[in-house]
């Protein structure tokens, strides 16, 4: 018989702690918070590893308030006792966000400062001149605030965390975290929270912990295949757009989807691809603006619209040999970076809530990035399902990552999606007329437009809708761009060209307008609208009498 489970309230929690989990709606700890926040509050060192969803932003949010709290009942000096630090913008404002619903009921004694935005470093300064208790940052950020003396961290810093352990080194934040040391205190506890254990994570560990506990809780990365089922098709470019197109349109795939992508011009390929068929999704990248970034993913969560095409564009940085190359090419590739966000990163750590699909348009160079994505669904106990499409090109990644997960569990593999192209043929002519309409103008157009608009919307109507929030709700991501030529016709699937197997499931009207409703004639007498008649149409109005000159006449007669 298993051994029970350890509850929130027998782990010695504050009060207001263990009434702020439960209204999150946390009836128990998961298997990470279970085993790590005991041994955090003995003030152990943690290395752990658990896949995504797993519930490791609580896993040592919880002990950290808890430690601070308790602190404030003996200490009255105001000092920033923890810092938190994440390889994304996105994701610091996902820890702020967490941090803040666990200190609901507490936010006079443990106050939360997210400095990871793209603000002024001097903008941020008032903030942390009031020193709070918790700070939440990128490296580069929080290495920029230490030289610039708005933190000081060598005296009263308590406890450290590194969250999406496994990404910081990738996303190019080694030398900033060494030199961040250098401003650290002698002793502190240590969180390395991650995903998967590489040697980065190693590099990490020698770094930062000393005799620390580590957790691996799960001896899969991903959910097993009750939770999460994981499919594969093997198909080439022109047949990658055909199939999207058919399980969008005739609405097989049921949920929220995140697509996948390689680049940042493939996204508003696709995207243009799928407006030529009615069909709304969203774009995100690194170009868009981190305020522009964190409204879609809020909205997204909010149940706004249900599409996503997303870049993955880390799992492309090339190793540093290939930095070998010839000048023009790295002076190229050093343009396009300023453009780019360096902590920009969609499919690490982000919280997409309810995501019942994830589908790989361009599959995954590493087996890391792989669970990265797929782990955005099947998140905690919901299920959910990953398709990847897989093009000759991509076959020696797909070995990697089969080899990969099937060394944790054999039911845990890539299955095969049982598809027949052949019966969806008939839509081939169709997304041949899209593609073509999609060209690298339009593209290019495309691009510049969302950019210009997001920049439009992030920073000059920032301070308005600071002042008017539900305007905010009203301002959508997944309009129409239009700079492709689009046929009307093609919102609409004629019911001669749906399979046979799928008439009666699908409804080949749904991309059409709804009709207007009219109102229905009332039965019996009806009294007419008189008064709503237009002044020349009514008689009584319009009739005009000119008085004639019989009445002089008629008084010289007289």
């Amino acid at each position: 018989m298993a051994a029970e489970r350890l509850q929130f309230h027998e782990m010695g929690l504050d009060d207001r702690l263990l009434k702020a989990v439960a209204d999150l709606g946390w009836s128990q700890p998961t298997l990470i918070q279970e085993k790590a926040i005991p041994l955090a509050l003995e003030g152990k060192d943690l290395l752990a590893r658990a896949r995504t969803g797993s519930g490791k932003t609580a896993a040592y949010a919880i002990p950290i308030i808890q430690r601070i709290l308790a602190s404030k009942q003996s200490v009255r000096e105001q000092d920033v006792r923890a810092l938190i630090l994440v390889p994304t913008k996105e994701l610091g404002q996902q820890v702020q966000t967490m941090m803040r619903q666990l200190t609901s009921f507490c936010s006079r004694d443990v106050r939360v400062a997210d400095i990871s935005g793209k603000a002024d470093v001097s903008t941020q300064r008032p903030i942390l001149m009031e020193k709070p208790d918790v700070v939440v940052g990128t490296p580069s950020r929080v290495l920029a605030h230490l030289n610039a003396q708005n933190l000081a961290l060598h005296s009263s810093l308590e406890m450290l965390v590194v969250d999406e352990a496994d990404l910081v080194f990738s996303f190019g934040f080694e030398s900033d975290l060494k030199n961040l040391l250098c401003h650290l205190p002698k002793i502190y506890q240590s969180f390395l929270m991650s995903a998967t254990f590489n040697e980065d994570v190693q590099a990490l560990k020698e770094l930062l912990l000393h005799n620390p506990v580590t957790l691996k809780l799960q001896g899969s990365q991903l959910p097993d295949s009750s939770q999460l089922q994981q499919y594969t098709i093997k198909c080439e470019e022109e047949d990658k757009f055909l199939l999207i197109y058919t399980l969008l349109k005739l609405q097989l795939v049921q949920g929220k989807t995140l697509l996948f992508v390689a680049a940042v011009d493939r996204s508003y390929r696709l995207k243009l691809f799928l407006e030529q068929f009615a069909i709304p999704a969203c774009v995100l990248n690194s170009e868009l603006p981190v305020q522009s970034r964190c409204h879609i993913i809020s909205q997204f969560n909010q149940g706004f619209y249900d599409i996503i095409i997303a870049t993955d564009e880390q799992s492309l940085v090339e190793p540093a040999s290939s930095s070998s190359g010839k000048k023009t090419k790295k002076n190229s590739r050093a343009k396009t970076a300023k453009a780019k966000d360096k902590e920009y990163g969609v499919s690490r750590g982000v919280d997409f809530q309810n995501v019942s699909n994830v589908i790989n348009f361009d599959f995954p160079t590493s087996v890391d990035s792989y669970i990265h994505r797929v782990g955005r669904t099947a998140r905690a106990d919901n299920p959910g399902t990953a398709l990847s499409f897989i093009s000759h090109t991509e076959l020696d990644a797909l070995a990697e990552v089969e080899e990969a997960l099937g060394g944790d569990k054999a039911e845990a593999a890539l299955k095969p999606y049982e598809f027949k192209m052949e019966e969806i043929e008939g839509f081939r002519y169709r997304c041949r007329d899209a593609m073509r309409a999609v060209t690298k103008q339009a593209v290019k157009e495309a691009r510049l437009k969302e950019i210009k608009q997001e920049l439009l919307n992030s920073e000059k109507l920032k301070t308005y809708f600071e002042d008017n929030p539900r305007d905010l709700q009203l301002l959508r991501h997944d309009k129409d761009i239009h700079p492709a030529v689009i046929k009307p016709h093609m919102k609409n699937i004629p019911d001669y060209l749906i399979p046979e197997t799928l008439r009666g499931v699908v409804n080949p009207l749904s991309g059409r307008k709804r009709k207007r409703w009219i109102k229905p004639a009332p039965e019996g007498v009806v009294k007419s609208s008189f008064k709503k008649n237009v002044r020349g149409r009514n008689p009584l109005k319009s009739f005009q009498y000119k008085r004639t000159g019989n009445k002089k006449a008629r008084g010289g007669k007289s």
